[in-house]
């Protein structure tokens, strides 16, 4: 966890303003150079626009994936969902670019959707929990997953792949490490401080189906790091290569606060919204505009602090569109109105195509379950 006088970070809350270079400091991370960004869009091929953006910004272990993609070895990806509610722009920005990184790395992903750590730490049904777990799963196929490049797990169904590992991660973590690091009590339930040992597992599940080595490369948000850190604690013990990771920031609350929040709907884009109930987020959110439209003209507004440039920068990836409202923003050619209705037109084209591909995807999700593929 990270606890500073003016943001909490942990996997289950972000509050606060995040000072990103602060927390890569606390949790220990490396900061992402240009140097380590021009390597992978070398090795790619290709640049995507959340890294060269710098939405991704710190890692720990990456060298280690640079250096297999170099050799030629093999490698994996794994990412996962807490399936509490329906989703979010804010959750599937890094999937974004995870499906970026399966395709130009020819590399197989491993999905984990987490229904019982919302039961047992959310106190969510597990039933709902586990319907949520499909129909977020739509959201992720829709994206264009190939059934050969994504393998879904679900907690609760999957057990029997994770089980094995789960015991061996257990044994070696003590609960004191436990409590430490998830701010865990004695009045917590078994249940929640066994529940880690899962989303570690998942990290070591490719170099045992495999039967060779195979580190896995993990695109998350930073509020995921305890998890991993520990995996990579422990790995060595175990006889299994670290898991690296790949941090993003946070997608800012439509309000000005630092992260969507699933429990505040006007802070969030959802998948499911009407194209009225977006306009209407999307006018009503924060800018760093000027309070009249004459001062605006006049003055200018400041991107900087925007979260209607912020989403801009996160979801057109168009360097030219970007830059151009950059530059009319500031200069006061552009006023907050209209901006926010080129947003609106962006973001409603991209929810239509993928509720779209959505819908096919019902028909077929059980192609990308783990269980049809080993």
């Amino acid at each position: 966890m990270a606890q500073d006088q003016t943001f909490t970070v942990t996997p289950w809350e972000v509050k606060g303003r995040v000072d990103y270079r602060k927390l890569a400091e606390q949790f220990g991370v490396k900061l992402l150079t240009e140097e380590d960004i021009k390597k992978i869009e070398k090795l790619a091929g290709d640049s995507h626009h959340l890294l060269r953006r710098g939405f991704f910004y710190a890692h720990r272990g990456l060298e280690t994936i640079i250096e297999r993609i170099e050799k030629g070895q093999r490698w994996a990806l794994y990412t996962g969902r807490g399936p509490s509610a329906d989703l979010h722009l804010g959750h599937i920005l890094p999937w974004m670019f995870t499906k970026w990184l399966c395709d130009r790395f020819n590399v197989e992903l491993f999905f984990e959707m987490t229904d019982d750590e919302k039961f047992l730490v959310r106190d969510l049904p597990l039933e709902v929990a586990n319907r949520y777990a499909y129909d977020n799963a739509l959201t992720l196929i829709a994206l264009g997953f190939r059934p050969e490049q994504l393998h879904l797990i679900i907690d609760t169904e999957d057990i029997h792949y994770l089980y094995k590992i789960a015991v061996k991660v257990a044994k070696c973590l003590t609960l004191s490490t436990i409590k430490h690091t998830f701010g865990f009590t004695d009045s917590t339930n078994v249940g929640a401080a066994f529940f880690p040992t899962l989303q570690i597992s998942v990290a070591f599940l490719p170099t045992e189906l495999y039967r060779e080595e195979a580190p896995v490369l993990i695109p998350a948000g930073i509020d995921q790091d305890p998890y991993f850190r520990l995996a990579r604690d422990i790995a060595d013990r175990l006889g299994y290569p670290k898991p690296c990771t790949l941090y993003c920031k946070f997608v800012p609350a439509l309000t000005g606060e630092e992260k969507m929040s699933a429990s505040r709907p006007e802070t969030a884009i959802y998948v499911n919204d009407d194209d009225e109930t977006v306009r209407r987020k999307i006018m009503n959110a924060f800018t760093g505009g000027q309070p009249t439209k004459e001062l605006q003209r006049k003055l200018g507004g400041n991107p900087d602090i925007c979260v209607v440039y912020r989403y801009f920068m996160a979801y057109v990836p168009d360097d030219n569109i970007v830059k151009k409202i950059y530059e009319d923003c500031r200069s006061g050619n552009l006023i907050c109105g209209e901006c926010k209705r080129m947003l609106y037109e962006h973001i409603v084209r991209f929810l239509h195509e993928l509720r779209e591909k959505r819908e096919k995807a019902r028909d077929i999700i059980h192609k990308y379950r783990i269980s049809s593929k080993f």
